[in-house]
């Protein structure tokens, strides 16, 4: 973006915006009203930086891998925020992330569906990273309100002598199904609804419509994969924070 008009256009685009957006929130009274701002101008600074950064590791395996495992920290620092106590969730979540990518990311690479190089690899990674980031943090916090909202059911389980996993069985399945709702929905719409970033990007990096709606086929199918493993594991770990819970007594 070299030309001075076309990054001010940007700008001023982006700033109208972020000001529609905090004017409809300050205007219903929604709490917290100026954070799409703030995470607007955090995203465009980051993006900035991640684009100078790019340029010189997009062909480098091992600063792939780091820019990798950076994404990922940050996504389960975020979800782990979202969640509740880091302490408490930190490992929990971690675990279901990676397993999540890890098992996704490589039945890609493993089945020869993309080709793994570099670039494949940063492209895939970074998309599969932050679904999981989003439906994690939504598997946890779905679980923690639908237990809230069903404790006296749990308190009564747990009471009978069943175990935590088996008190708070039903709750996780409903909070992984309220948790695959978006990676679902944006899959099934994809093409009448939405033209992803991922077939977009490719199509103007080069590859024709086909190709590009062939990765983005493999990317959607990897969401799904992720995402169905994350909430699973996130939902029934989540279970184990019950233990720390005092009993609720109705009067």
């Amino acid at each position: 973006m070299d030309d001075p008009l076309v990054l001010s256009r940007t700008i001023g685009g982006v700033l109208v915006l972020a000001a529609i957006s905090a004017a409809v929130l300050w205007w219903f009274r929604v709490p917290h009203r100026f954070a799409p701002v703030g995470a607007i101008a955090r995203g465009a600074a980051q993006l900035a930086f991640v684009s100078l950064v790019l340029q010189g590791v997009i062909t480098d395996a091992r600063w792939v891998a780091v820019v990798l495992a950076v994404m990922f920290g940050v996504a389960w620092w975020t979800a782990c925020g979202r969640i509740g106590d880091r302490a408490q969730v930190g490992a929990t979540v971690a675990v279901a992330m990676a397993i999540g990518v890890v098992v996704a990311a490589g039945t890609v690479f493993a089945t020869g569906a993309v080709e793994a190089t570099p670039r494949y690899v940063l492209a895939l990674g970074g998309i599969v990273i932050g679904n999981t980031m989003t439906v994690a943090s939504l598997a946890g916090r779905r679980f923690q309100e639908i237990v809230d909202d069903h404790w006296t059911e749990v308190e009564g389980w747990l009471a009978l002598g069943a175990t935590i996993r088996q008190a708070t069985v039903g709750p996780a399945r409903l909070a992984v199904h309220a948790a695959m709702i978006p990676s679902t929905d944006q899959t099934r719409t994809t093409g009448l609804v939405t033209l992803p970033g991922a077939f977009v990007g490719a199509i103007f990096g080069g590859l024709s419509p086909l190709e590009a709606g062939r990765f983005q086929v493999v990317v959607l199918a990897a969401i799904m994969a992720t995402a169905s493993i994350t909430a699973v594991l996130v939902a029934l770990g989540s279970g184990r924070s019950l233990r720390l819970r005092p009993a609720v007594s109705e009067q």
